[in-house]
C-alpha cells in the first residue's frame, strides 16, 4: 500500500488518465475530486459491498426454489404412466 500525504488542491496521477485531487480536508474528513474518462468505474467500497451481497441473493433465489421444485418432478416422473 503507498500512502501519501498530501494538501488542499495538491493532486495524485494513476495512470495516464486518471487524477485524484484534494479539494477539502477537515479533521476527520477528505473531499476528494477524481478526474477520469467514462470507461473508468468509480464506486464507494461500502456501495460495492452492498451491490455484491444483493446481487448474492438475487442469484440464490432462483436455486433455492429450484431445489425444492426437484423433488416434485421426480414423484411426477415416477407416476407417469407408461406406454
Amino acid at each position: 500500500m503507498l500512502i501519501l500525504t498530501r494538501k488542499v488542491n495538491e493532486r495524485i496521477t494513476i495512470g495516464d488518465q486518471v487524477e485524484i485531487v484534494v479539494l477539502k480536508a477537515s479533521k476527520d474528513k477528505v473531499k476528494l475530486g477524481i478526474n477520469a474518462p467514462g470507461s473508468v468505474v468509480i464506486q464507494r467500497n461500502e456501495l460495492l459491498a452492498s451491490v455484491t451481497q444483493e446481487n448474492m441473493r438475487a442469484v440464490a433465489g432462483p436455486l433455492d426454489r429450484l431445489e425444492q421444485l426437484i423433488p416434485a418432478l421426480r414423484k411426477q416422473l415416477h407416476q407417469a404412466p407408461t406406454a
